[in-house]
């Protein structure tokens, strides 16, 4: 039937919600004019140099991802540029699985998402 492509996407210099809307759709498969959105019709990605990627303003400073344990006293903030430091490719997972619909299918679609911090090796 059909054959799975793989796309391979060069994070350098690229804006990081730009990137994860790119992603996103060629997981959900909305590149392709026989898309459906209630079936999982997209192709793997592999997304590398997530290491490099940008982003733009003051948003290093202030965008701040939060997080709950759900005890008293549990909230935990980390920066941008804190996270970026951690871990980049989480940084870039979080984007792209924003983007991508609220339902069971965004876990089966985000398992064909690939992400490495620097080149990858062919």
């Amino acid at each position: 039937m059909n054959e799975q492509k793989i796309y391979t996407i060069d994070a350098t210099n690229k804006i990081l919600g730009r990137l994860a809307v790119d992603v996103a759709n060629i997981l959900r498969g909305r590149n392709k004019a026989s898309f459906l959105r209630y079936k999982d019709m997209g192709e793997e990605v592999v997304v590398f140099n997530a290491d490099k990627i940008k982003a733009s303003g003051n948003k290093p400073q202030q965008k701040v991802y939060r997080r709950h344990s759900g005890y008293p006293g549990g909230m935990k903030e980390i920066t941008l540029e804190k996270a970026m430091v951690k871990d980049s490719r989480e940084v870039v997972r979080h984007a792209v699985k924003g983007m991508m619909p609220k339902n069971r299918l965004s876990n089966q679609m985000i398992k064909k998402l690939t992400i490495y911090k620097g080149e990858v090796e062919k």
